[in-house]
């Protein structure tokens, strides 16, 4: 299953946007409100949304300035999310944010809707950086 978020544009450059999203205590400011829960240890963080299982997300592969990739701690639940930078100009970055998952059909159905919103929700706050 993939799904791609809407292209955000940052007022930041393309060095600058990487090194937020580098750290990972970050990803706690474009969470959705409701979160219930969000710590980072080290190389990985853990959140929780309400009706939904915690989570933890490890960092699986940076490429300088273009690309963080964080993938899920569980082997039950096999997916990556990865949020693509792009210049646009020197104080400009776009940014997208693409989930890839493994799911069997029945667990796609069932968690398709929530992930897209999730991935939305996620996107709309970046583009309020």
């Amino acid at each position: 299953m993939n799904i791609e978020g809407n292209t955000v544009t940052i007022n930041k450059t393309q060095e600058e946007t990487f090194n937020f999203f580098s750290d990972l205590n970050n990803f706690g400011k474009i969470m959705p409100e409701n979160i219930n829960k969000f710590e980072v240890d080290g190389d990985s963080f853990l959140f929780g949304l309400p009706g939904m299982p915690e989570i933890r997300l490890v960092l699986k592969e940076k490429t300088p300035f273009s690309n963080i990739t964080l993938g899920a701690a569980s082997s039950k639940l096999p997916f990556t999310l990865a949020a693509d930078f792009t210049a646009i100009d020197a104080h400009k970055t776009s940014v997208t944010l693409k989930f890839n998952g493994e799911f069997n059909a029945m667990m796609a159905m069932m968690i398709k809707k929530p992930l897209t919103k999730f991935v939305s929700t996620l996107s709309e706050n970046i583009g309020k950086l």
